[in-house]
């Protein structure tokens, strides 16, 4: 499983370097975007992680510093300072009105303290900053947190969480239902757009009416979640993609790709009929998984499809897969009938597209006509046409823009000229921000890129609207 790296940086001027042409101000009169970039440190840090807030000039992706005073781990003022862990992931509700950050929590395993992993939330001032955090939810002690995700309706916030020290025997098939409280889980949580409070739902623990979180018996990696409706006037469904990479039950059946159906109130039902037990990625180390849905509106012969980016022994790929939604759907000997549909059944679609070394994290555009992967191992963003019909990706040219030193997060934001997106990257060990232009008609990476200079911490998670 791919480890997130800390560190510390020394202040530096925010203003010497520009991501196109960087301000450090910012006009009323012009349209604006939002990024929010969190930062890390080690425990305890010369510089306290924080989330900082930028304003993007939505006719050229400039980006003008709000502030940086959003703090992530309350915990580490006064006499006594407790860490919380990395500062790992920040997202924004739909309605832009508040932000959601994920602390990593530090485990007996590693650490001398042991600190619950914390999701914070925070209101988003009407300059484009951060209130002071409050500790939305916290996670069970001892754990530690990988990364979470929200329903697009905002309703639904869903937490990876690996448990605790671990033995194969801790965690045995599903079938026994003997999981214990330091296995690796699934966390859901109702949310509501515009608040920052959110409470545990989903399934219920057995025999009893609390909910619980969902209990895994292999070592998750990255999630995706995506809410459609199939073209054939099917019923709208939420569905959860969740990656492993390693096997707790001994059988080992590493390199997982799980689905689950979610209803409205958070409840899980694993995919695993046995027409449709999780898919075993051949490719090895999955860390990156994207859903797409390329038949929505205006498309009518597209459809879901789930792309995961794995580490090989040499170089990293990324994989696609069909989703069963609709009968006839397909080709040849992947043709969907109507037993697949009933259980979403996954099918792989083409071979592995190259992607650098560790692609850790993916992105499409607003059309889902383009996707874009991180490389953390070789600094590079990688550019691909997705077919529409079939998923099979097609690399675009130039295929690649470098980006600073181990990049481990990226966002997408629209332009107000519809000629270009543009996308960002969190630089981690470079302390910078890497920025592009993306054709939103041929999905061309700008050839030319600029960089700031990112200031309080290794920059990690990424969100923008």
């Amino acid at each position: 499983m791919s480890k997130r790296t800390s560190g510390i940086l020394a202040l530096v001027g925010l203003c010497g370097l520009s991501l196109f042409l960087l301000n450090c101000g910012s006009s009323s009169s012009r349209p604006t975007g939002l990024l929010y970039v969190v930062s890390q440190a080690s425990s305890p840090p010369s510089v306290i992680p924080s989330v900082s807030s930028f304003s993007i000039d939505l006719n050229n992706g400039a980006l003008s510093l709000v502030n940086s005073n959003a703090a992530t781990c309350t915990t580490l003022t006064g006499t006594n300072p407790v860490g919380c862990g990395l500062a790992l992931d920040i997202l924004l509700d739909p309605t832009g009105a508040t932000a959601f950050v994920l602390n990593q929590g530090l485990s007996p395993t590693n650490s001398s303290a042991t600190v619950a992993p914390t999701i914070y939330g925070y209101t988003v001032n009407s300059d484009g900053g951060l209130s002071s955090p409050a500790t939305s939810a916290t996670l069970p002690l001892g754990d530690t947190s990988v990364t979470m995700t929200e329903n697009a309706a905002g309703t639904l916030l869903f937490v990876l969480d690996v448990g605790s020290t671990l033995t194969p025997t801790d965690c045995p098939s599903p079938t026994t239902e003997t999981y214990g409280s330091d296995c690796p889980s699934i966390l859901v949580y109702g949310t509501k757009p515009g608040s920052t409070s959110m409470t545990l739902t989903g399934n219920n623990c057995p025999g009893t009416s609390t909910p619980c979180p969902y209990r895994l018996s292999s070592l998750p990696t990255a999630l995706s979640v995506l809410t459609f409706t199939p073209p054939n006037g099917g019923s709208t469904q939420t569905l959860l993609f969740v990656t492993s990479d390693m096997d707790l039950t001994g059988n080992h059946n590493d390199n997982q790709l799980m689905a689950f159906s979610v209803d409205s109130s958070g409840d899980l039902a694993p995919q695993d009929s046995p027409l449709n037990l999780p898919y075993y990625v051949t490719l090895p180390s999955p860390m990156s998984v994207r859903a797409v849905n390329t038949n929505a509106p205006p498309q009518t012969t597209g459809g879901v499809f789930v792309f995961i980016g794995s580490q090989g022994s040499g170089s990293g790929s990324v994989s696609a897969f069909q989703v069963c939604t609709v009968v006839g759907q397909g080709s040849g000997d992947n043709t969907c009938n109507p037993q697949e549909v009933a259980v979403n059944q996954l099918i792989p679609v083409g071979t592995p597209s190259n992607a650098g070394k560790n692609p850790a994290a993916m992105v499409v555009d607003p059309t889902n006509s383009f996707l874009y992967v991180l490389s953390t191992g070789s600094n590079q963003l990688f550019a691909f046409k997705i077919s529409t019909g079939t998923s099979i990706l097609t690399p675009l040219s130039p295929s690649s823009q470098p980006t600073g030193s181990a990049p481990v997060a990226v966002a997408l934001q629209t332009s107000s000229n519809s000629l270009d997106n543009f996308i960002y990257t969190s630089n981690s060990t470079g302390g910078s921000i890497t920025g592009f232009s993306a054709s939103t008609t041929t999905g061309q990476l700008s050839t030319s890129t600029s960089t700031t200079l990112f200031t309080p911490g290794l920059p990690s998670g990424m969100a923008a609207r």
